[in-house]
């Protein structure tokens, strides 16, 4: 498969996979796949009702929490850091390219270990995610320094 980024033993994040690539994620060990993309996008191999049943089909858990730059908001990274926590482990989390997934799966991080907006930024070009797009930075530091201070 492209490019996997492996954040940590219980969190691996990637693009789009095929449906051989699916059926592979099993024999890698993973237990639960993630998909950010949403039913609408262009570019998808399968819809994430069909990749769904792919994933089943291969002995794992699925999640489809969709996500634009439109629909990008607390609430929904809310709800994944909710999903996640009840998902068998270690969870192979994607969208298109890498980088929805990577800005959630790097928000969730970084609230769990009580890092500030600024750290996650830096961590996340520290292992490959580029935030490239200025509301999708601003976005992820908001939400990061705003969640830290409730830990």
């Amino acid at each position: 498969m492209a490019q996997q980024t492996k954040i940590n033993d219980e969190l691996t994040v990637g693009p789009q996979p095929t449906e051989n690539e699916i059926q592979k994620l099993g024999g890698q060990g993973f237990k639960s796949v993630v998909n950010f993309r949403t039913a609408d996008e262009d570019e998808q191999p399968l819809s994430p009702e069909a990749e769904g049943e792919v994933v089943s089909s291969a002995g794992m858990e699925y999640s489809n929490i969709p996500v634009s730059m439109q629909s990008m908001g607390p609430d929904l990274v809310d709800r994944f850091r909710e999903k996640y926590a009840k998902l068998p482990k270690p969870v192979f989390a994607h969208c298109k390219s890498g980088k929805r997934a990577g800005a959630m799966v790097m928000m969730h991080v970084a609230v769990e270990q009580g890092m500030s907006g600024e750290e996650t930024l830096q961590k996340a070009k520290e292992v490959g995610f580029e935030c490239d797009q200025p509301q999708l930075e601003q976005f992820v530091r908001q939400y990061v320094d705003s969640h830290a201070v409730s830990q």
